[in-house]
């Protein structure tokens, strides 16, 4: 692991990029687990969905881009579209819950 001063040309900054890539990949695969498992809560479509909470949290997700000196807009698109894929998905994981 290097830091971005340490990087002596564009393979270390390239590996370094990597490296934090898979990191935020596989983080993102542990959020997803925790989707999937707060199914389990959901009684209907609407808290599957939990609309004020996703407002909620995308203006929490902006607020921490700002501070990481982020463009806001973009942290919230990003974020928008993460949690509606995962909406989704939570979506089918619900339904064949209810089914069982």
């Amino acid at each position: 692991m290097k830091t971005p001063n340490q990087c002596e040309s564009m393979v270390d900054i390239r590996a370094e990029i990597d490296r934090l890539d898979r990191q935020v990949v596989a983080l993102l695969g542990q959020r997803f687990a925790y989707v999937k498992a707060a199914s389990k809560f959901k009684t209907s479509e609407t808290t599957v969905r939990a609309p004020e909470r996703l407002q909620a949290m995308l203006r929490q997700r902006r607020g921490w881009a700002e501070e990481e000196g982020l463009d806001a807009d973009v942290i919230e698109k990003m974020y928008q579209d993460l949690v509606n894929y995962f909406i989704d998905e939570e979506m089918k994981h619900w339904k064949q819950s209810e089914t069982k």
